[in-house]
């Protein structure tokens, strides 16, 4: 669309809005109908572990949340000269699990317990072992019942259990809804019936401990809407919680809240059967949309939906691209103290490229990037770790290739599990900040899956386009369609992208990268057990 196009789709509400709550950053996407990028807003923001729990205070939501939205009016306002006003849909995605529960006064009970806590695993064993169905700590239903074996005196106060894409999306449009996708984090779903599973919320109901409560598990958690089905309209009081200038109206018709798994399948077109996408930030997670049920229960895997019901294996790692962003800080303060004036994008493109000229086994050198808990190698607290032998190559090309090759180490473990199992793999498609710099992280990929693996344009936009397309589905699809059919005849004919091929140097370099990886897990956990770290502090 040329700039008049644009100005048009924007004064006169066809352009459509998606938000998505990462882990670091909150952005705004404001989509043509044509599903093209028109602006982009974002807002910077951090966990805090209190009290021995990781969390964001809801103000911080909140004024997060603004903080994008206005940044993204400012370069509509400077790029195309008017003002956003109205929009045609929108759409409200954030990080999955997590535990936000409110009283019948809507009074939130407790802090916002994220998905990064590993402090459930009590519970998360025992559901599992009842349900004969993996539940991972993140998992909302792990931290209910936890709270529960905890005693904790709130859990008799819930009137609503929900996630935080949910109370977001609830504060906006008076709706208490879930989309699929972020639903199958809260709780296991049924895949004949698109809602949560019966049978094992009668099991848990008919706990001893849980009937003392009286609340009912289903009557507490929010109502299941699946992709292409409208979840509200933004009200008048969602409309300035969004814009407290007063500019945006009311009236937007919304997608149900998803998941950042869910909107990580959309903007990779993943939603097919034998399709498969990687998401890499802050956590990361390998997910395959399922032709077959797995053989058996696997505490690496968890089971999830695509966000119109289908069955997903998700291999999910708490900890990916943090430490690589801790290192670039140390970089960018060592080129401030010789005088030289660089950008983040600078320094970022300078130290993935140089990943070019290392050694494909990273020569010799070891990191463990964990920031939190890792559940797939059985850490319940993180350290970041970087260790070597006298004679390790110790350069800066090795030292960034160990820092990507560690980024993926324990989703290999999860990928190995999926593998046994001969789950097929048609196209891998990739997305995420850490493959803005061209080939190198998708290099590295291809070499840690040993499979092609492809980057479409839009990789660093991601989830909040995504939820964008997501809400424009609801309001925009043919009668029967499909949301896989959406996207394919719709939305990504003319996307543009690339694959590359594995390198079978990278592949057989990073096979030995991992065999340390996980000899090495006993020095992460002696760091782990004899450095303890003050709760009250900031990550």
């Amino acid at each position: 669309m040329n700039k008049e196009q644009i100005q048009e789709q924007i004064t006169t509400g066809q352009a459509a809005l998606g938000v998505e709550f990462g882990s670091t950053r909150i952005k705004a996407v404001l989509v043509a109908s044509d599903s093209s990028v028109i602006a982009v807003g974002s807002h910077n923001w951090e966990n805090k572990l209190e009290n021995g729990v990781w969390t964001y205070s809801l103000e911080d939501v909140w004024s997060g949340l603004q903080s994008a939205y206005k940044n993204l009016t400012e370069v509509v306002a400077d790029e195309y000269d008017v003002q956003v006003t109205k929009l045609s849909s929108f759409g409200i995605a954030a990080m999955m699990h997590g535990y936000l529960v409110f009283d019948k006064n809507d009074k939130s009970l407790v802090p916002f317990r994220t998905w990064r806590n590993a402090i459930t695993g009590e519970a998360a064993s025992e559901l599992t072992k009842l349900f004969d169905f993996n539940i991972p700590q993140r998992w909302s239903i792990a931290h209910l019942y936890q709270a529960i074996l905890n005693q904790e005196t709130h859990v008799k106060e819930i009137s609503f259990l929900t996630t935080l894409a949910g109370y977001v999306h609830w504060q906006l449009t008076g709706e208490k809804v879930i989309g699929i996708g972020d639903a199958s984090g809260i709780f296991p779903i049924d895949e004949e019936t698109h809602d949560y599973n019966q049978s094992m919320m009668d099991k848990f109901n008919s706990y001893k401990s849980v009937q003392q409560y009286l609340w009912q598990l289903r009557d507490i958690l929010p109502t299941i809407k699946l992709a292409g089905e409208e979840a509200g309209q933004l009200t008048e009081a969602g409309a300035k919680l969004l814009d407290p200038s007063g500019n945006l109206q009311s009236g937007a018709i919304a997608a149900a809240p998803e998941g950042d798994a869910g909107t990580g399948m959309v903007s990779t077109n993943s939603v097919k059967k034998r399709t498969a996408n990687v998401s890499a930030g802050t956590s990361a997670f390998a997910m395959v949309v399922l032709e077959k049920e797995l053989s058996q229960v696997n505490e690496n895997i968890d089971m999830v939906t695509t966000p119109d019901g289908s069955p997903v294996a998700m291999v999910h790692i708490n900890n990916s691209t943090s430490e690589i962003n801790s290192w670039a800080r140390v970089f960018t303060e060592f080129a401030a103290a010789i005088g030289a004036t660089v950008t983040g994008g600078e320094i970022f493109s300078a130290l993935f490229n140089s990943v070019l000229k290392s050694d494909p086994d990273a020569g010799g050198l070891l990191s463990y990037g964990y920031h939190s808990g890792e559940n797939i190698t059985g850490m319940d607290e993180g350290r970041p770790l970087f260790v070597r032998t006298p004679n390790a190559k110790f350069t800066l090309a090795n030292l960034m290739r160990m820092h990507l090759y560690s980024a993926f180490g324990a989703m290999k473990i999860g990928l190995d599990v999926l593998a046994k199992e001969e789950v097929a793999m048609d196209s891998v498609v990739a997305q995420g900040g850490i493959f803005t710099t061209p080939v190198v992280a998708q290099k590295i990929l291809a070499g840690v899956m040993d499979t092609p693996v492809t980057l479409m344009k839009n990789a660093g936009e991601g989830g909040p386009w995504g939820m964008a397309v997501l809400s424009q589905f609801v309001v925009s699809h043919k009668d029967g369609q499909s949301l896989a059919d959406y996207l394919e005849d719709e939305v990504f004919q003319s996307q543009e992208s690339t694959t590359i091929e594995p390198d079978p140097e990278d592949v057989a370099g990073f096979g030995k990268f991992m065999d340390q990886y996980k000899a090495g897990l006993s020095i992460e956990q002696e760091a782990i057990d004899k450095m303890p770290v003050e709760t009250s502090k900031e990550d």
